[in-house]
């Protein structure tokens, strides 16, 4: 959703993006997004000002930057391998884009649209979320049954937290005091203390 709550966006398999205005619930058009023919856009990350949507295309190893105002692609970025979750940071600066494939979490800074950094996180990373203060990235890393947690201001993995089960979402409180990753396997929710 755009942080003005005026729009949703919506990622399909066939290489769309679909805009929906809530006032209306109505679709109000398509973005093609995806990398090349056969790919298919994964998950949506908005700028906080909502002038841009990052969206992960996993068969081409890349991330499409839209404009939300015209609705559309104004950059295709590079990454590794296995596009699968985006996070933008709370400050606008950078895009966490882990690489499922790739065992590695690319860092975009949003003012240029380039890769600034690759983190290496371990196995099957699938999804990141970003704290309130930017400066810690929580990455759940399917295959190692854990998160990692990223220091965003030395690029770094700073710990590892073995989770179980078979971890999929995370999401951080607005305090940043939490982090609440979903279990499939256990049909349970693990609650993280961050520490802050």
């Amino acid at each position: 959703m755009a942080p003005d709550g005026r729009h949703i966006y919506v990622t399909h398999a066939v290489g769309i993006m679909s805009v929906i205005n809530t006032a209306t619930n109505s679709a109000t058009g398509t973005v093609d997004t995806r990398g090349n023919p056969a790919d298919n856009p994964v998950e949506i990350a908005m700028t906080p000002d909502g002038h841009a949507a990052y969206v992960t295309n996993r068969g081409s190893g890349t991330v499409s930057v839209i404009n939300t105002a015209t609705d559309t692609v104004t950059a295709t970025i590079r990454v590794q391998y296995g596009p699968n979750g985006v996070a933008v940071a709370p400050d606008g600066r950078y895009a966490y884009v882990t690489n499922e494939g790739s065992a590695t979490v690319s860092v975009i800074d949003t003012a240029t649209n380039t890769v600034v950094a690759t983190i290496n996180v371990g196995n099957s990373p699938v999804t990141v979320a970003v704290g309130p203060d930017s400066h810690r990235a929580y990455v759940v890393n399917r295959g190692l049954k854990a998160v990692s947690v990223i220091d965003t201001l030395t690029d770094t993995v700073t710990s590892t937290v073995e989770i179980g089960g078979d971890p999929g979402a995370v999401v951080v409180t607005p305090d940043g005091r939490h982090a609440y990753v979903t279990n499939a396997g256990s049909g349970a929710v693990s609650v993280i203390d961050t520490g802050s």
